[in-house]
């Protein structure tokens, strides 16, 4: 099974296994994991879901969906910016890390 942590800005670290098909965020919403909130429930529109993916993973391209909800972080928008709902496990990554950004809504 595929395995996320996530790393909390207060330094706190969470890991979970996952099945394949479950997005980042999903799998954040399912175990309970603090940081991520959701909000359209993984339909591109909104950014409460943002994460910075830790490392060298090559993801597929950020769709223009993706793009425009990047520009609307609450936190400061990066290289490795993605939208947790947008990135699943077995299609986009086997194992994976991501920061959660200290501010997220």
């Amino acid at each position: 099974m595929p395995k996320i942590t996530y790393h909390h800005a207060s330094g706190d670290v969470d890991t979970v296994e996952v099945p394949e098909g479950t997005s980042i965020m999903r799998a954040a919403l399912t175990n309970s994991i603090n940081g991520i909130v959701g909000e359209c429930g993984g339909q591109t529109m909104c950014a409460t879901c943002h994460v910075y993916v830790r490392g060298d993973v090559e993801l597929p391209e950020i769709s223009d969906d993706e793009d425009e909800m990047l520009d609307c972080t609450a936190d400061d928008r990066l290289g490795n910016s993605r939208l947790g709902c947008q990135v699943v496990a077995g299609r986009d990554f086997g194992d994976i890390e991501v920061s959660l950004p200290a501010n997220q809504s």
